[in-house]
């Protein structure tokens, strides 16, 4: 979990009934809608060719909508004849969704929409139905966990200092559209508050697990949500609890305030868009340490020694380091950019 600039690409996975999507070559920003479509009821047969008088393969010539397009109901989907006219009609409001071999149509209601907005500037490099690939230049800084929708906006850093917890009475009206980046965690308060208020997100070292199940329910996982939903977004960057950013990261973070940024909650990152030559800070970062309490991380930076296996008092003898306030597993001690 450091700084760095460079070529990344943002993935966008989308929800089947995609209407319309941005095409490979397009240049985008970020904020820019890349796709749109509809979220489907259960569909209904319609009889096509059979009704008509038609064999399948004839259905096709007498279709006055395509497969795909948007209906209202009582829309004629395929008619033969003139005087003694037979057609198909559309029983719903919605969309025809598919044509069976036998020459059948299914109608299905459209129960919702949604939209997908770009987390990245730069070229479409890939647009199928499942997905919308960007490619393009930034600042990236990895997290473990993302929640809610991807956001977009300027970035504004709410704490003083890396140890600060982001207080609910430094958020208001004000930080509307933007994503704020708090210190050691931001607690269920904050969140709720930022989310009413209308921060685009919110970024920290860490975030209580009980304050998730609070605002995403006992079922939140860490995948990121649609879109559709009206859910805060919060990314968390290293852990679970209270988790104190390392200094370099927390300059980091100075140094880029009040430039546009994206929170891209599906890989868990923090891109902004800044000049690539802008001052960062140091690019080391210290080790990740298990907190003693296990209800956080916290930076390594004392530089501790090698001590052997110790017995602890779990009564697991285990290798340990000596952080000169005690003995922790070296299992607990991690590179902060390594996998978890």
């Amino acid at each position: 979990m450091t700084w760095r600039y460079g070529h990344t690409s943002v993935t966008h996975a989308f929800p089947l009934g995609v209407a319309t999507r941005a095409a490979v070559g397009d240049l985008v920003r970020a904020g820019d809608m890349v796709a749109a479509g509809t979220t489907l009821g259960s569909p209904r047969r319609v009889s096509g060719a059979r009704a008509l008088g038609l064999t399948p393969p004839d259905l096709d010539r007498v279709m006055r909508v395509a497969v795909g397009a948007e209906v209202s109901r009582g829309t004629v989907l395929a008619r033969t004849g003139r005087r003694l006219a037979r057609a198909a009609i559309a029983p719903v409001d919605g969309r025809v969704l598919h044509r069976t071999a036998s020459g059948d149509l299914f109608v299905a209601p459209v129960t919702g929409r949604w939209s997908i907005r770009s987390a990245m500037d730069g070229t479409v490099v890939r647009s199928d139905d499942g997905a919308v690939t960007v490619e393009g230049d930034a600042w990236a800084l990895g997290g473990i966990a993302g929640y809610g929708p991807d956001a977009i906006g300027d970035l504004y850093v709410g704490v003083d200092a890396p140890l600060d917890e982001l207080a609910p009475s430094r958020i208001d009206v004000r930080l509307r559209d933007r994503i704020v980046v708090g210190g050691t965690r931001v607690a269920a308060e904050a969140i709720t508050r930022a989310h009413a208020c209308g921060v685009s997100g919110l970024v920290a070292g860490g975030v209580p697990a009980g304050g998730l199940r609070v605002v995403y329910g006992d079922d939140v996982g860490a995948r990121g949500q649609s879109a559709a939903d009206d859910r805060p977004t919060v990314l968390c960057l290293l852990g679970f609890g209270s988790a104190p950013l390392p200094l370099p990261v927390h300059l980091g973070l100075v140094a880029l305030s009040g430039s546009r940024a994206a929170i891209h909650t599906a890989s868990a990152r923090l891109l902004v868009f800044a000049p690539a030559d802008l001052p960062v800070g140091d690019a080391d970062t210290p080790e990740l340490l298990l907190a003693s309490d296990f209800g956080g991380v916290r930076p390594f930076e004392s530089g501790g020694s090698f001590a052997g296996v110790i017995r602890f008092p779990s009564e697991i003898d285990a290798d340990a380091i000596d952080t000169g306030d005690g003995f922790v597993p070296a299992a607990n001690v991690l590179p902060i950019d390594a996998p978890r």
